[in-house]
This record gives structure tokens, sequence and C-alpha cells, in this order.
């Protein structure tokens, strides 16, 4: 449960800044797009410091990893509120960098002490802890930001909180079962990572991640509130909830499918299925008319349709040893958000080269920089395909048939 918090305390970190864009803009002396590459830093720390979570969770067991790391987060938290760009861009990679021992903590600890029958629900049911926390930074914290609250006090209270949950894991995580050996732990790990690299599966997972991600990580979290606010003339109150059904559809979405993949034992047909209701929700984001649906229904269910993205959590681990769980699950998480990393300031670059750096952006210069967004989606369906089944009732079937030979 306290694993589930610090992943919902870092989560609400990550989506926080795009409700407070404008005091951001002010405080560090930058444009807007200036503030989305600072904001874009976190995931150059938790991109490739997920290879490091994973194996430290292989290697040494989480007691001994998520109290330092939950500390960092909340040290990059007190380095944001500083109001410097640069010491504000060191405290955004820290963010991320400690971050991302919550979600590879969490996965980790859950698929330790439940059935494999279940691992696609467990894998849901970690995710919906980190969005309702994305969620909760948009909705929560939007109106507390238009409510007079100081953008730097929100970051300094939510370093103290970071630090104060670092706290609590070193109490009260129990310790291993049987205490992880540091020795040979250099070539324990990097015999994990050739293992799970050098399966064609984990990249492909991976890619899909990473491909179904993106709509969420750099689209809503980052430019979601004022691209309804610019391209759809909304308030700033009605832009930030509509915004935030997003992640509360993931909430909703995460353990959902990850139950209906676990309930018919297959793993593919729910992750394409999700695909394609995804990619037929941001058309319509980006295209379709405005007041057709009730305000929050599109957002909703563009979030729910995304949880799919969490399914290829289950697969690498399926599809790989299972003491090599946590860095599988590492690997995943890697190149899924090495996506984010690199293309997040190639959006921005865009949408700051269709506006010609004016100061507010167009409906049809968000058109032109995110519909690349649904060929994204759309690699992803074909990758889909190519994926091996994994799912309970796949591997049960391959169980019969090696039985079958043996008879």
């Amino acid at each position: 449960m306290l694993t589930a918090i610090y992943y919902f305390y870092q989560y609400s970190l990550r989506s926080a800044p795009s409700v407070m864009m404008p005091q951001l803009s002010e405080a560090f002396g930058v444009s807007a797009l200036g503030v989305a590459s600072i904001v874009g830093l976190f995931y150059y720390g938790y991109s490739p410091f997920s290879l490091v979570a994973g194996a430290a969770m292989d290697q040494l067991g989480p007691r001994r990893v998520l109290p330092v790391a939950a500390a960092v987060v909340g040290l990059g938290a007190l380095l944001f509120a500083t109001g410097r760009s640069d010491v504000a861009s060191l405290g955004r990679v820290l963010q991320g960098a400690g971050g991302v021992f919550a979600l590879v903590g969490a996965i980790y600890i859950a698929t330790k002490n439940f059935p494999a029958s279940n691992a696609a629900t467990l894998v849901g049911a970690t995710q919906m802890f980190g969005m309702a926390g994305g969620s909760a930074g948009q909705f929560v914290v939007g109106p507390m930001i238009g409510g007079g609250l100081a953008w730097n006090r929100f970051w300094i209270g939510m370093g103290i909180a970071g630090l104060g949950i670092g706290l609590l894991l070193a109490v009260f995580l129990p310790k291993e079962k049987q205490e992880k050996r540091l020795d040979n732990w250099l070539s324990t790990t990097v015999a994990s990572f050739r293992v799970v690299f050098s399966n064609p599966q984990s990249i492909l997972c991976g890619l899909i991640a990473g491909l179904l991600f993106i709509p969420t990580t750099i689209f809503d979290m980052v430019w979601g509130v004022r691209y309804l606010q610019e391209a759809h003339g909304l308030d700033y109150a009605s832009a930030v909830m509509r915004s935030s059904a997003v992640p509360f559809g993931w909430i909703i979405g995460c353990p959902l499918l990850g139950f209906i993949s676990d309930r018919l034992g297959r793993r593919k047909p729910v992750i394409i299925g999700g695909a394609a209701a995804l990619m037929a929700c941001m058309a319509w984001i980006l295209f379709g008319r405005t007041g057709v649906f009730p305000p929050y229904v599109v957002g909703l269910m563009a979030g729910v349709a995304s949880g799919a993205a969490m399914l290829p959590y289950s697969v690498i681990k399926e599809a790989n040893p299972p003491q090599f769980g946590g860095t599988a699950t590492g690997v995943v998480n890697f190149l899924n958000f090495t996506f984010s990393a690199l293309l997040g300031p190639v959006f921005a670059w865009i949408l700051q080269h269709m506006s010609g750096g004016a100061g507010r952006m167009e409906k049809e210069h968000y058109q032109v920089a995110f519909a690349p967004l649904l060929l994204g989606v759309a690699v992803a369906i074909i990758l889909s395909f190519f994926l091996r089944e994994t799912g309970p009732a796949a591997r049960a079937s391959s169980s019969r048939v090696v039985q079958g030979m043996k008879a």
C-alpha cells in the first residue's frame, strides 16, 4: 500500500505542471516552449533509470531501494520550487529518476506475492494508483492554483511529502524473506539484461507500450490544458477538468482491461481493441466537432482505452524467465518512456514552428503537430499482431500440447 501511495505521489508531480504553465513561464523567465522542455526533462531521468530500477529490484529488493528513491523525488520537488530554470531542470530530472522506482517496485511487489493468473489485473491495479495521482495532479491542483496557491508553495509541500514517504517506506517495508546476496551482482545484472534485451518480444512490448503512452504523457499531461484553452476557447477551470478526464479514465481502464485480459486468458485481443478505441478517441479530440458528446466522455473513453498500454508490462514478464521479473519491467519502462523523452521536444518544436513563434497557437497548429499520434497508435496495433500470446489460456494450451507429445 505504501508503494502504491508513492506511485500516486510521483504521478501527481508528473502531471501537475500542465495546470500551471503560465505561472512557470513567468517564474522561470522562459516561453511556453521553454517550460515544456523543462517539464519534459522528467522523462530524461525516468527512462534511463528504469533499467537501474529493474535491476535493483532483482538484485537488492524493494526495502533497500524504494526509501532512497522516494527521498530523491522529494529533493527534486524542492529544487523545482526554487524558480531558477537551471536548478529546476535538475530537480525535474531527479523527480523522474526517483519516480520510476515507484512503478517498478509496485509491480515487483504485486507480482511476487500473487498468482501469475492475475498478473494483468495486478499490473492494471498498480497503474490505477499512478493515474489517480495523474488525475489529481490536474483536477485537484488546478483549482488550488486557480484559487491563489503560489506554484512554489505547492512544490515545497510536495518535496516535504516525498521525504516523508521515503521515511515511511524505510520503516514499514518488510524485509525480504531471503536477503538478497550482493556478491557477483554485476555479472548477474549484465546477464539479466542480456536475456531480456535479446528477446524480440521484449522490444515489441516496449515499442507498443511507448506508442500507446504518448497520447497521455505528451499530449494530455503537457499540452492538454493549453490545447483546450487555445483551440476550443475553454476557460482555465473547464480545460483542467476536461484534461483530467483522461488520467481519470486510466483509473478505470488499467484494472478493467487487465481483468478482461486475465478472464479471457489472452493479451493480444485486448491490446489491439484498446488501441483501436484510443485511435478513434484521439482522432475525435483533434478533428471532431465539439458539442456532439457530453463534456468529459471522449477524454474519459480515451483514458479507459489507453489502459491497454499496461498489458505489455504483463507480456514482457511472461515472455522472460521469472527470476528476471524486475529487470523485464525496467526494460519495458525504459523503452516505453524513451519515446516520451525523445519525442516531447519534437512535438513542442513542431508547435513552435507551425505557430511561427506566436504566443497563442491555433487549433490547426495542434492538429498538424499531434496528428502523428494517430499514426503511432496504428503502428502499435500492427506490431501487436507480432506479439507471442502469453496469457493464461495460451500457456495452458501449450502445456496440454507438450503433455500430449510426451504421452
